[in-house]
């Protein structure tokens, strides 16, 4: 239900003899919320996707999961789906019979278990390739069969590792649309670990960033790019004969330009300064370049960039 609690973790630790994977995780999700959880190799991602899903025992700390504490992992097994970064199949057997076993693993009579694993097919698009061998899937049908398999259970909270990882443009985009089709029409909670930024920016409502077992950044996509203090970016074109004049002029402002093109195009990229409001470094930039003589033909800007603020708390604390 809105304002309620799907995931929530205190504290929760866990370590592989000297190697912290996971460092005193916080976390607090609300129901319904798409989690964008990202982080460099070795972040920590999968250990704590590991940890919340109770097939690996935290070192300490506390979790739950749909309002279930981690004491009751059976419990917590009935309300979650998985589908991990390397999710093995059943070659030799078709879609439909796949997801019709585990259906019924979860208690559905033999007659339930067909219905469900027919209208989950055709939730995630192959409703037609229900008979056929999973060895005769592309990638991408089997990491939405995966999605499937994933959703038997009816989950309150569904956890995906990597579930874009490998896939062409086209696969790309029905995998993100599945994702949040998941939130607005279940109302599950969808916790995505991915390394793919521009994934996060299209289909989450929030996003933590990990680095070394600890979480360094949390919020809104915009939250974390101001807590980040990541820098904004524009465009300015100009007159292409008067490329070095332009860049005398911008050096002498708080605005960092770089030529695009080697400058023949009289494009200019230019980078704003954290520290300084966004329209006030772009009134600065048109305005030194007028004061020289140089006409401004074009001005574009963009606001802060996720990936500059991954970059950011990441290197800050390697």
């Amino acid at each position: 239900m809105p304002g309620e609690v799907a995931l929530e973790a205190s504290g929760l630790r866990k370590s592989y003899g000297r190697l912290v994977a996971v460092e005193s995780l916080e976390l607090r999700v609300a129901a319904g919320t798409v989690l964008g959880v990202l982080g460099p190799n070795g972040a920590g991602k999968t250990t704590a996707i590991r940890m919340l899903t109770t097939i690996l025992p935290p070192d300490s700390g506390s979790f739950t999961v749909a309002g279930v504490p981690h004491t009751r992992p059976t419990a917590i097994r009935r309300r979650v789906g998985v589908l991990p970064e390397s999710a093995g199949y059943p070659l030799g057997q078709s879609g439909e019979e796949w997801l019709r076993y585990h259906a019924e693993l979860f208690g559905r009579s033999r007659a339930d278990a067909r219905d469900t694993a027919r209208r989950l097919l055709a939730d995630v698009g192959l409703a037609d390739r229900g008979p056929a061998l999973i060895a005769g899937y592309s990638r991408g049908m089997r990491q939405r069969l995966g999605i499937a398999r994933a959703l038997v259970n009816d989950p309150d909270v569904v956890f995906l590792d990597e579930p874009t990882l490998g896939l062409d443009p086209m696969g790309q985009a029905q995998m993100l649309d599945l994702i949040g089709r998941i939130s607005r029409e279940r109302g599950a909670t969808v916790f995505l670990s991915t390394h793919v930024l521009a994934d996060v920016e299209q289909v989450c409502d929030r996003v933590v960033i990990l680095n070394r077992g600890k979480v360094v950044a949390e919020g809104t996509v915009a939250e974390v790019v101001r807590q980040a203090a990541a820098p904004r970016h524009g465009q300015v074109k100009i007159p292409p004969e008067l490329l070095d004049r332009a860049l005398a002029a911008l050096a002498r402002t708080e605005v960092l330009a770089v030529a695009n093109g080697g400058g023949r195009l009289g494009e200019l990229e230019l980078s704003m300064p954290a520290g300084l409001e966004l329209e006030a470094a772009a009134t600065q930039a048109i305005k030194s370049l007028l004061e020289a003589g140089v006409p401004v033909l074009g001005f574009t800007l963009e606001g802060g960039r996720l990936s500059d603020a991954f970059l950011a708390v990441t290197e800050e604390v390697s």
